[in-house]
């Protein structure tokens, strides 16, 4: 395990909510991972690890996920972000980069925008950048009997599944997501209910340098991703082949390795 067994872990109280963090921490530019529905901050491991050495990594458990409490209700991006900006001030982190997946790479840009110059770089891993009709699609689908199905399930059993389907990744990572989703609350699918902050609109309001990195088979297309850039020229892009939607946990060294490259070039690609 090596060195998360010095990283620390702490509380913040906001927003009537008790939000979990782990962190890894030193005098290095802070950067706050913000994981998707049914994760937690602890999915990140593999990528905090690679960036520990260069960033001060906040691994945050969202509202009805991990250590964090779990209100009944109040799971909308408008929330989530809320709580980031809590974080943010409880810890006095100075401009620090937000990296989001799926939610959280909704709850990164949504909160970028509102936050202007004092976010200094956004990292978009496949965020949930999604039309209406699919929004609609997946809050009208069985993901709610889904998950109920799975958190009655055997443990063992559920590890034995992940590690049929996705043989690439550790037996650590697909310990940490497998009770990540086994921990999440139900009243946190609320996030799923249309309709999502238009994503365009937030892409065009943030003021901060943004990379978006996508799965050649993942959420977002190349198509959006292009239009994107067009809406605005502070957006970079990277595509990365033969990976869907679980970017960070199937290729967390590319994923952390352009982190880094953007990080190191004045938030630009190399």
């Amino acid at each position: 395990m090596g060195m998360e067994n010095i990283w620390s872990d702490g509380f913040i109280e906001a927003n009537g909510v008790r939000l979990h963090f782990l962190r890894t921490g030193g005098d290095k530019p802070a950067l706050i991972a913000l994981h998707g529905l049914m994760g937690d901050g602890a999915c990140w491991t593999p990528v905090a690890r690679a960036l520990a050495p260069h960033f001060d990594v906040v691994l945050l458990d969202a509202r009805g996920h991990g250590s964090s409490s779990s209100p009944r209700q109040g799971y909308l991006y408008e929330d989530h972000a809320g709580d980031v900006v809590a974080v943010i001030d409880g810890l006095g982190l100075n401009r620090p980069y937000l990296l989001g997946h799926s939610m959280g790479g909704m709850t990164a840009a949504f909160t970028a925008a509102k936050l202007g110059d004092a976010v200094r770089g956004v990292i978009l891993a496949d965020p949930t950048f999604i039309s209406r009709e699919w929004q609609l699609e997946i809050h009208e689908s069985d993901i709610a009997e889904q998950q109920r199905a799975f958190a009655a399930s055997d443990r063992a059993d559920l590890l034995a599944d992940a590690q049929r389907r996705h043989p690439r990744r550790s037996l650590e990572l697909i310990e940490l997501v497998t009770d990540a989703r086994l921990k999440m609350d139900m009243a946190a699918i609320e996030v799923l209910t249309p309709p999502n902050p238009d994503f365009r609109e937030v892409v065009a309001t943030i003021s901060a340098p943004i990379l978006l990195i996508l799965g050649s088979v993942g959420v977002v297309s190349e198509d959006t991703a292009r239009e994107l850039k067009s809406i605005n020229p502070n957006l970079r892009y990277h595509m990365v082949p033969d990976v869907g939607h679980g970017l960070p946990y199937d290729r967390p060294d590319i994923l952390s390795e352009k982190i880094q490259s953007f990080s190191r070039n004045g938030n630009t690609l190399e």
